[in-house]
Protein backbone atom coordinates (compact mmCIF):
# COMPACT_ATOMS: atom_id res chain seq x y z
CA UNK A 1 0.00 0.00 0.00
CA UNK A 2 0.92 3.60 -0.20
CA UNK A 3 -0.07 6.28 1.94
CA UNK A 4 1.03 10.07 2.07
CA UNK A 5 2.17 11.52 5.83
CA UNK A 6 3.82 14.52 7.44
CA UNK A 7 6.94 13.30 9.82
CA UNK A 8 5.13 13.10 12.96
CA UNK A 9 2.79 10.81 11.47
CA UNK A 10 5.75 8.73 9.88
CA UNK A 11 6.83 8.60 13.86
CA UNK A 12 3.59 7.34 14.56
CA UNK A 13 3.76 3.77 12.45
CA UNK A 14 7.00 3.13 11.98
CA UNK A 15 7.16 0.15 14.51
CA UNK A 16 5.65 -2.55 12.04
CA UNK A 17 6.82 -5.62 12.45
CA UNK A 18 9.43 -8.08 13.59
CA UNK A 19 12.13 -5.57 11.18
CA UNK A 20 10.80 -2.20 11.61
CA UNK A 21 12.15 0.88 9.01
CA UNK A 22 12.44 4.05 10.05
CA UNK A 23 12.87 5.99 6.69
CA UNK A 24 12.16 9.37 6.20
CA UNK A 25 13.63 10.63 9.76
CA UNK A 26 13.57 14.60 8.52
CA UNK A 27 12.87 17.39 10.42
CA UNK A 28 13.17 20.81 11.16
CA UNK A 29 15.87 22.61 12.04
CA UNK A 30 16.88 21.84 16.27
CA UNK A 31 19.51 23.39 18.93
CA UNK A 32 22.69 22.17 18.76
CA UNK A 33 23.59 22.36 22.60
CA UNK A 34 21.85 23.98 25.51
CA UNK A 35 21.14 27.63 24.66
CA UNK A 36 22.82 27.35 21.48
CA UNK A 37 22.02 29.54 18.35
CA UNK A 38 23.63 27.27 15.84
CA UNK A 39 21.24 25.28 13.79
CA UNK A 40 21.42 21.55 12.04
CA UNK A 41 19.58 20.12 9.46
CA UNK A 42 18.86 16.47 9.87
CA UNK A 43 19.22 13.97 6.46
CA UNK A 44 16.95 11.62 5.30
CA UNK A 45 17.92 8.05 6.50
CA UNK A 46 16.17 4.65 7.96
CA UNK A 47 16.74 2.41 10.00
CA UNK A 48 15.91 -1.86 11.11
CA UNK A 49 15.00 -2.99 13.94
CA UNK A 50 14.77 -6.66 14.40
CA UNK A 51 13.42 -8.02 17.29
CA UNK A 52 13.05 -11.95 20.12
CA UNK A 53 14.54 -14.17 17.72
CA UNK A 54 15.06 -16.53 20.24
CA UNK A 55 18.20 -18.48 18.55
CA UNK A 56 18.48 -21.48 20.47
CA UNK A 57 14.42 -22.08 20.96
CA UNK A 58 12.60 -25.33 19.45
CA UNK A 59 9.20 -26.69 20.08
CA UNK A 60 5.67 -27.07 18.13
CA UNK A 61 5.59 -22.86 18.44
CA UNK A 62 7.84 -22.78 15.72
CA UNK A 63 9.22 -25.87 14.04
CA UNK A 64 11.12 -23.73 11.29
CA UNK A 65 12.95 -21.85 14.41
CA UNK A 66 16.52 -22.95 13.15
CA UNK A 67 16.21 -20.94 9.69
CA UNK A 68 13.84 -18.02 10.48
CA UNK A 69 17.13 -15.71 11.77
CA UNK A 70 18.97 -16.97 8.52
CA UNK A 71 15.59 -15.62 6.48
CA UNK A 72 15.38 -12.26 8.00
CA UNK A 73 19.53 -11.43 7.74
CA UNK A 74 18.26 -12.72 3.59
CA UNK A 75 15.58 -10.38 3.72
CA UNK A 76 17.33 -7.57 4.91
CA UNK A 77 20.63 -8.34 2.59
CA UNK A 78 18.26 -8.21 0.15
CA UNK A 79 16.83 -4.72 -0.05
CA UNK A 80 17.91 -2.64 -2.77
CA UNK A 81 19.07 0.31 -0.40
CA UNK A 82 20.71 -0.77 2.47
CA UNK A 83 20.20 0.85 5.87
CA UNK A 84 21.97 3.42 7.61
CA UNK A 85 22.17 0.58 10.12
CA UNK A 86 20.62 -2.21 11.97
CA UNK A 87 19.11 -2.67 15.72
CA UNK A 88 18.44 -5.94 17.70
CA UNK A 89 16.40 -4.81 20.32
CA UNK A 90 16.54 -8.09 23.04
CA UNK A 91 15.80 -11.84 23.49
CA UNK A 92 18.67 -12.74 20.77
CA UNK A 93 19.18 -15.82 21.94
CA UNK A 94 16.54 -18.75 24.51
CA UNK A 95 17.18 -18.87 28.01
CA UNK A 96 19.15 -21.11 29.27
CA UNK A 97 20.46 -21.61 32.81
CA UNK A 98 23.70 -23.42 31.38
CA UNK A 99 26.20 -20.24 30.98
CA UNK A 100 28.26 -22.85 28.87
CA UNK A 101 24.97 -23.62 26.28
CA UNK A 102 24.06 -19.92 26.70
CA UNK A 103 27.72 -18.74 25.35
CA UNK A 104 26.99 -21.15 22.82
CA UNK A 105 23.80 -19.75 21.41
CA UNK A 106 25.49 -16.18 21.42
CA UNK A 107 28.03 -17.49 19.32
CA UNK A 108 26.04 -18.98 17.03
CA UNK A 109 23.91 -15.65 16.77
CA UNK A 110 26.74 -13.93 16.84
CA UNK A 111 28.05 -16.08 13.43
CA UNK A 112 24.34 -15.81 11.60
CA UNK A 113 24.45 -11.21 11.99
CA UNK A 114 27.67 -11.45 10.84
CA UNK A 115 26.40 -12.28 7.51
CA UNK A 116 24.08 -8.76 7.31
CA UNK A 117 25.86 -6.81 4.57
CA UNK A 118 25.69 -4.18 6.74
CA UNK A 119 28.33 -3.57 9.07
CA UNK A 120 26.60 -0.98 11.17
CA UNK A 121 25.01 -3.36 13.63
CA UNK A 122 23.90 -2.26 17.48
CA UNK A 123 22.85 -4.64 19.93
CA UNK A 124 20.50 -4.65 22.96
CA UNK A 125 19.74 -7.47 25.54
CA UNK A 126 16.60 -9.15 26.60
CA UNK A 127 15.99 -11.03 29.70
CA UNK A 128 17.20 -14.26 27.85
CA UNK A 129 20.18 -12.76 27.12
CA UNK A 130 20.93 -11.14 30.51
CA UNK A 131 18.95 -11.83 33.26
CA UNK A 132 20.51 -15.31 34.90
CA UNK A 133 24.04 -13.61 34.58
CA UNK A 134 23.41 -9.92 34.39
CA UNK A 135 24.35 -9.74 31.05
CA UNK A 136 27.95 -10.92 31.65
CA UNK A 137 28.09 -13.50 28.35
CA UNK A 138 25.86 -10.71 26.13
CA UNK A 139 29.15 -7.98 27.00
CA UNK A 140 31.53 -10.88 26.19
CA UNK A 141 30.03 -10.48 22.78
CA UNK A 142 28.20 -7.52 22.13
CA UNK A 143 29.57 -5.33 24.19
CA UNK A 144 27.62 -2.41 26.69
CA UNK A 145 23.93 -3.22 27.78
CA UNK A 146 22.82 0.62 28.03
CA UNK A 147 24.56 3.17 25.72
CA UNK A 148 24.19 6.09 23.22
CA UNK A 149 25.23 6.97 20.08
CA UNK A 150 23.93 9.98 17.38
CA UNK A 151 23.09 9.89 13.97
CA UNK A 152 22.44 12.32 11.21
CA UNK A 153 20.82 15.28 14.13
CA UNK A 154 19.03 12.00 16.24
CA UNK A 155 20.03 11.01 19.52
CA UNK A 156 19.58 7.35 19.77
CA UNK A 157 19.40 5.95 23.58
CA UNK A 158 19.85 2.49 24.21
CA UNK A 159 18.38 1.20 27.99
CA UNK A 160 18.94 -1.95 29.76
CA UNK A 161 15.88 -3.06 31.67
CA UNK A 162 16.75 -6.64 31.61
CA UNK A 163 19.73 -7.58 33.44
CA UNK A 164 17.98 -6.74 37.08
CA UNK A 165 16.18 -9.86 36.90
CA UNK A 166 13.35 -7.80 38.42
CA UNK A 167 13.09 -5.99 35.58
CA UNK A 168 14.56 -2.36 36.42
CA UNK A 169 16.80 -0.13 35.24
CA UNK A 170 17.91 0.75 38.39
CA UNK A 171 19.38 3.90 40.49
CA UNK A 172 22.27 4.30 38.50
CA UNK A 173 21.66 3.75 34.85
CA UNK A 174 18.78 6.81 35.78
CA UNK A 175 21.15 8.62 37.10
CA UNK A 176 23.37 7.87 33.49
CA UNK A 177 20.52 8.53 31.79
CA UNK A 178 19.47 11.80 33.48
CA UNK A 179 23.60 13.18 33.18
CA UNK A 180 23.15 12.33 29.48
CA UNK A 181 19.60 14.12 28.80
CA UNK A 182 21.05 17.12 30.62
CA UNK A 183 23.37 17.55 27.70
CA UNK A 184 20.91 17.51 25.31
CA UNK A 185 18.62 20.72 23.87
CA UNK A 186 14.88 19.95 24.89
CA UNK A 187 14.65 20.57 21.08
CA UNK A 188 16.74 17.71 20.35
CA UNK A 189 14.92 14.23 18.48
CA UNK A 190 15.73 11.30 20.77
CA UNK A 191 14.78 7.82 19.92
CA UNK A 192 14.82 5.22 22.95
CA UNK A 193 15.60 1.14 22.17
CA UNK A 194 14.77 -0.98 24.74
CA UNK A 195 13.75 -4.26 24.96
CA UNK A 196 10.79 -4.51 27.95
CA UNK A 197 7.90 -1.46 27.63
CA UNK A 198 8.87 1.43 29.89
CA UNK A 199 5.26 1.77 30.56
CA UNK A 200 2.76 -0.94 32.50
CA UNK A 201 1.15 -2.46 29.30
CA UNK A 202 0.79 -5.92 31.45
CA UNK A 203 2.75 -6.05 34.78
CA UNK A 204 1.49 -9.63 35.25
CA UNK A 205 3.26 -10.85 32.21
CA UNK A 206 6.49 -9.23 32.91
CA UNK A 207 5.21 -6.52 30.25
CA UNK A 208 6.61 -3.77 31.95
CA UNK A 209 9.47 -1.67 33.45
CA UNK A 210 9.28 -1.41 37.69
CA UNK A 211 10.69 2.00 37.11
CA UNK A 212 9.99 2.21 33.71
CA UNK A 213 8.32 5.72 34.73
CA UNK A 214 10.85 7.93 36.21
CA UNK A 215 12.69 7.16 32.75
CA UNK A 216 9.60 8.35 31.35
CA UNK A 217 9.24 11.74 33.71
CA UNK A 218 13.21 12.06 32.71
CA UNK A 219 12.17 11.92 28.78
CA UNK A 220 9.20 14.15 29.26
CA UNK A 221 10.69 17.42 29.23
CA UNK A 222 11.85 16.43 25.53
CA UNK A 223 9.75 17.53 22.23
CA UNK A 224 10.19 14.66 20.17
CA UNK A 225 10.78 11.96 21.42
CA UNK A 226 9.81 7.95 20.03
CA UNK A 227 10.48 4.93 22.06
CA UNK A 228 11.10 1.10 20.21
CA UNK A 229 11.18 -1.80 21.80
CA UNK A 230 10.45 -5.67 21.59
CA UNK A 231 9.84 -8.16 24.23
CA UNK A 232 6.24 -8.57 23.19
CA UNK A 233 6.47 -10.08 20.25
CA UNK A 234 3.23 -8.25 18.39
CA UNK A 235 2.89 -4.88 17.36
CA UNK A 236 1.23 -2.46 20.14
CA UNK A 237 1.15 1.09 20.06
CA UNK A 238 0.59 3.60 23.39
CA UNK A 239 1.63 7.26 24.12
CA UNK A 240 2.48 8.77 27.58
CA UNK A 241 1.70 12.23 26.96
CA UNK A 242 3.44 13.47 24.00
CA UNK A 243 5.65 10.39 23.54
CA UNK A 244 4.60 6.89 21.05
CA UNK A 245 6.04 3.89 22.50
CA UNK A 246 6.34 0.69 19.22
CA UNK A 247 7.03 -2.48 19.64
CA UNK A 248 8.26 -5.00 17.13
CA UNK A 249 6.66 -8.23 15.98
CA UNK A 250 8.94 -11.24 16.64
CA UNK A 251 11.02 -13.51 14.67
CA UNK A 252 10.52 -16.24 16.75
CA UNK A 253 6.34 -16.78 17.70
CA UNK A 254 3.59 -14.57 18.36
CA UNK A 255 2.15 -13.88 21.81
CA UNK A 256 -1.71 -13.01 22.72
CA UNK A 257 -2.54 -9.23 23.33
CA UNK A 258 -2.28 -8.02 26.71
CA UNK A 259 -4.46 -10.24 29.29
CA UNK A 260 -5.94 -12.87 26.39
CA UNK A 261 -5.38 -16.54 27.43
CA UNK A 262 -2.91 -17.65 29.41
CA UNK A 263 0.60 -16.01 27.59
CA UNK A 264 1.61 -18.94 25.50
CA UNK A 265 3.03 -18.77 22.47
CA UNK A 266 0.48 -18.70 19.87
CA UNK A 267 -0.06 -22.38 17.98
CA UNK A 268 1.97 -22.58 14.78
CA UNK A 269 -0.30 -22.52 11.69
CA UNK A 270 1.10 -24.94 8.47
CA UNK A 271 -1.08 -23.75 6.42
CA UNK A 272 0.34 -20.11 7.52
CA UNK A 273 3.89 -20.62 8.58
CA UNK A 274 5.05 -17.49 9.72
CA UNK A 275 1.64 -16.60 10.50
CA UNK A 276 2.66 -12.91 13.00
CA UNK A 277 6.01 -13.23 11.87
CA UNK A 278 6.87 -9.67 9.40
CA UNK A 279 8.42 -6.48 8.54
CA UNK A 280 8.06 -3.05 6.88
CA UNK A 281 9.72 -0.69 5.14
CA UNK A 282 8.88 2.45 4.59
CA UNK A 283 10.67 4.57 1.80
CA UNK A 284 10.79 8.35 1.62
CA UNK A 285 10.58 11.21 -1.28
CA UNK A 286 11.79 13.72 0.76
CA UNK A 287 11.64 16.05 -1.53
CA UNK A 288 7.43 16.10 -1.89
CA UNK A 289 7.32 14.44 1.62
CA UNK A 290 5.84 11.18 -0.03
CA UNK A 291 6.11 7.88 1.96
CA UNK A 292 5.94 4.57 0.17
CA UNK A 293 4.48 1.90 2.98
CA UNK A 294 5.36 -1.71 2.18
CA UNK A 295 3.97 -4.74 3.99
CA UNK A 296 6.08 -7.61 3.95
CA UNK A 297 5.49 -11.38 5.73
CA UNK A 298 8.22 -13.59 6.56
CA UNK A 299 8.23 -15.93 3.81
CA UNK A 300 8.44 -19.27 4.37
CA UNK A 301 9.67 -22.28 2.01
Amino acid sequence: MKSTMDRREFLRLAAFGGIVFASGVRGEPYGMGKGAGALALRDDFYFVQLSDTHWGFSGPPNPDAKITLPKAVEAVNALAQPPDFIVFTGDLTHLTLDGRLRRARMAEFHDIVSKLKVQNVRFLPGEHDASVDHGEVFQEFFGPTHYTFDHKGIHFIALDNVSDPHGALGDPQLAWLAEDLAKQAKEQPIVVLTHRPLFDLYPDWGWSTRDGARAIELLMPFKNVSVFYGHIHQENHHMTGHIPHRSAKSLIFPLPPPGVGDHKPLPWDPSLPYNGLGWRDIKADPQKALYEVHEHPLQGG
